[in-house]
């Protein structure tokens, strides 16, 4: 089926302004359907460990947007207007997957796999992959296209940043078991490997310098690799001086996230999720 779909997608966006809104519509449809089941993914994990954008797929989101009316989808509490391509996601009760009452909104076009809780509230964007057992906690945010692992627990007002354009950009990945402090912000297509643990704060984006004092090496991003967190890693706040005499004379310093160690028996009992609250 993604083929067909991925076939029909591509052939609509080289129409460019001239595409049939019915047709677009139809396949918009589609996608947000086959995402909303997890048939297709607007990126996925290779044989190598490395993770590659589906462009098929983000075109398809936009092109949805690009088609999209604005319609009103407001209750008698909330008020909503959206484009109609994509109202909130429908989510039932076989799909074992929480959402507490309190203001969260999932949009269509984003899958939820079975026992993920959703605390209130928080926010879910297309495109977006979030797998078994993961906690989205008050105030999170899952951006669009981003792919979250198993049982991650994204805690109160972590931010996982969104990346739709350009359409072969990674997104931001989160995978299995990794714990993301409160108030952290992920960005830019950044990936934090198996396990890693990122203490509240911490703030990643591609272009950030990540110092690991075990091993005592500095970890980058490039123009063709994102910034990669490795598997295990607990990664702080911290703090960098600036090198020069202006830096010097005013005692100034730069935020520097640094690994100070990575992951053990007491670390995974700081952080375990509490049985009760599923």
């Amino acid at each position: 089926m993604s083929e067909t779909l991925r076939e029909r997608i591509e052939s609509l966006v080289e129409q460019g302004d001239d595409v049939a809104r019915g047709s677009a519509g139809d396949a918009v449809a589609d996608l947000v359907r086959a995402l909303n089941r997890g048939d297709v993914r607007a990126a996925s994990r290779q044989d190598d460990g490395s993770w590659a954008a589906h462009a098929w797929v983000k075109q398809g989101i936009l092109l949805g947007f690009r088609i999209g009316q604005i319609v009103d989808y407001s209750t008698e509490r909330f008020p909503f207007f959206d484009k109609n391509t994509y109202p909130p996601r429908p989510v039932l009760k076989s799909e074992n997957v929480r959402i507490v009452p309190g203001g969260s909104s999932v949009r269509t076009g984003s899958y939820l796999a079975s026992g993920v809780v959703c605390m209130p509230p928080m926010y879910i964007n297309v495109g977006a992959y979030v797998d078994e057992n993961t906690m989205v906690d008050s105030h999170a945010l899952v951006g669009s296209c981003a792919q979250i692992g198993k049982r991650v627990h994204l805690s109160a007002a972590a931010q996982i940043g969104g990346v739709l354009e350009p359409v072969n950009a990674a997104p931001v990945v989160i995978e299995d078991d990794v714990f993301v402090g409160g108030g952290c912000g992920v960005y830019e297509g950044c990936v934090v490997r198996e396990g890693a643990v990122l203490a509240s704060g911490v703030t990643l984006t591609a272009s950030t310098r990540l110092y690991d004092t075990v091993n005592e090496t500095v970890i980058r991003g490039t123009n063709e690799d994102p910034l990669e967190v490795p598997s295990g890693a607990v990664v702080v706040p911290g703090s960098r001086s600036v090198d020069s005499d202006f830096g010097d004379e005013h005692g100034l310093s730069l935020y520097a996230p640094v690994i100070v160690k990575y992951r053990d028996a007491k670390t995974d009992a700081a952080t375990v999720l509490e049985d009760a609250l599923r």
